[in-house]
């Protein structure tokens, strides 16, 4: 049946970013599929995302930890083989934007961004995919690019760069893995109702732009990556390796 290729029963998956919006969902979807889930928060813990998960009949732990500091990584990889004693699963799904026109950019803002985004993205796929190379039973990664993966966006220029990374770190990775059993592969969302675009939503001509250029006619909710995150952490993704599935409403058709 091709709905048992979608079930993720026995495994385990490490979301980051998982306090609330994308991270959020994603940990969710994965959890009612059967995967045990460990659950980051960079600056708040992921308590009520695991409540949730737990109350359903789900497996969930709460991790906390600060993606921009180089240790972090190889502290929630530990804690969650730790925990579960396996990592099948790795989405790498927290992010930070900073906002700035270009020749105002800070060097602080673009080491932050680039830190969190991209460098943090490197070293837990960097110790995730070691240890599913040694375990023999290979695994999925899964990024959160963005549509700004393809487009530059407009006083962003740290978080284009970052997600532009991610886009091409993704290819680079999967094309090394491949032979491993490890999908790597990415997920660029559109424009998402979620903390990180709350400045765009209150603004009332910059929303209009958005949502008139949107075939969809709407915001991203985070539930819309649910889809995209079961599939490319599942079976049923097996022969998909170095893809950067956009979910944008058809933003990126227009």
């Amino acid at each position: 049946m091709i709905l048992d290729e979608f079930k993720l029963d026995g495994r385990v998956a490490l979301v980051t970013g998982a306090s609330a919006g994308l991270g959020a969902a994603i940990a969710f979807a994965l959890a009612e599929v059967g995967a045990r889930v460990a659950c980051h928060g960079n600056t708040r813990s992921p308590e009520v995302t695991c409540e949730r998960i737990n109350k359903f009949g789900g497996v969930a732990y709460p991790l906390v930890g600060d993606l921009g500091q180089p240790k972090t990584a190889r502290k929630l990889i530990e804690e969650t083989l730790t925990r579960f004693d396996r990592l099948d699963i790795l989405v790498n799904n927290a992010g930070t934007i900073r906002r700035a026109p270009a020749v105002d950019y800070s060097e602080e803002d673009w080491a932050a961004v680039i830190e969190v985004n991209l460098s943090s993205v490197f070293r837990l796929s960097q110790l995730a995919g070691k240890y599913m190379i040694d375990s023999g039973r290979g695994g999925k990664i899964v990024n959160i690019a963005s549509v700004l993966s393809f487009q530059g966006g407009v006083t962003v220029p740290a978080y284009a760069a970052s997600k532009g990374g991610v886009a091409q770190l993704t290819k680079a990775l999967a094309n090394e893995w491949a032979k491993h059993k490890i999908n790597v592969n990415a997920i660029a969302p559109g424009y998402m109702r979620t903390t990180n675009t709350t400045a765009l939503q209150a603004d009332e001509a910059r929303n209009r732009q958005i949502l008139e250029r949107i075939p969809a006619g709407r915001w991203g909710e985070p539930e819309d990556l649910a889809g995209a995150a079961l599939f490319l952490s599942s079976p049923a993704s097996d022969y998909v390796n170095g893809h950067v599935l956009v979910v944008d409403g058809g933003w990126m058709g227009r």
